[in-house]
């Protein structure tokens, strides 16, 4: 059977940058930050690409933020999926609850206007904020099942269910999901195919539509955010060949290990 598959996605800094805040403390400053798509949910569109093109179907690519986030939506139309849907903000974080408040309505009017999805896909958490609550509270929300943490996901024979397989300290956890269901997944579920060329430029003229979403008060508050210390390593040279010796002794008995 054919599937219906979404996935939500964020903006997030780009993995590895240096991350300013403003002098407030209140913000993050991205005057000089790249940006993609946080990683575990970049890993959730090439699983729901794959699932797609075994089982035939669409792809949905939705997200909540400012107009900007258009960019990480354009690059998941360059790697298979074939539609991206955007919830515009004023660029300002949203908490984890009017989050998940807009996206379970954008996915009910997406689902009025085309159907429902047989499966929801989200990222096990954001690469910034890390809150773990996003996919939880929609999937509440809309009755549905889900499970975090996923390492692979597989539509079933009868077509009708999903076979989910999370990582364990023995194995794995094996879990059958009814559709519709969600899905928290996690970076390495699958290794995110490159954009083509002709499939970025593609992309660019692809028509991306706007839903609106009202922010719902209440939720938590942002006090300040602050920088951890930074942990300043340094590598000592002992020496080279049979001069090193002693200096290795001296090391390691200073270390207690003689």
């Amino acid at each position: 059977m054919a599937l219906r598959v979404c996935v939500c996605v964020k903006r997030v800094p780009a993995p590895g940058a240096r991350i300013g805040l403003t002098p407030d403390r209140t913000a993050i400053n991205t005057a000089n930050l790249g940006f993609a798509i946080s990683p575990h949910e970049e890993c959730g569109v090439e699983a729901a690409v794959q699932l797609v093109e075994r089982h035939g179907g669409s792809t949905t690519v939705l997200t909540l933020g400012a107009g900007e986030a258009d960019e990480q939506l354009r690059y998941s139309l360059s790697v298979g999926a074939d539609k991206a849907v955007l919830i515009p903000t004023d660029g300002s974080e949203w908490d984890p609850q009017a989050t998940a408040w807009a996206l379970t309505a954008a996915i009910e009017e997406l689902e009025a206007a085309d159907g429902p999805f047989d499966l929801v896909i989200w990222g096990n958490e954001s690469a910034d904020a890390g809150g773990f609550q996003v996919g939880i509270r929609v999937a509440r929300a809309l009755g549905r099942p889900i499970v975090q943490g996923l390492k692979g996901i597989e539509l079933n024979d009868d077509g009708e269910s999903f076979t989910a397989r999370r990582e364990s300290a023995s194995g794995y956890e094996v879990y059958q999901l009814p559709r519709p269901a969600m899905a928290g997944v996690k970076e390495g579920i699958t290794l995110p195919r490159y954009p083509t060329l002709p499939a970025r430029l593609k992309s660019k003229k692809a028509d991306v539509p706007s839903l609106s979403a009202a922010r719902q008060p209440g939720g938590l508050i942002t006090g300040l955010f602050d920088n951890p210390v930074e942990v300043v390593t340094e590598t000592q040279i002992l020496g080279t060949g049979a001069a090193a010796a002693p200096a290795v002794v001296d090391l390691l008995d200073e270390l207690g290990l003689l």
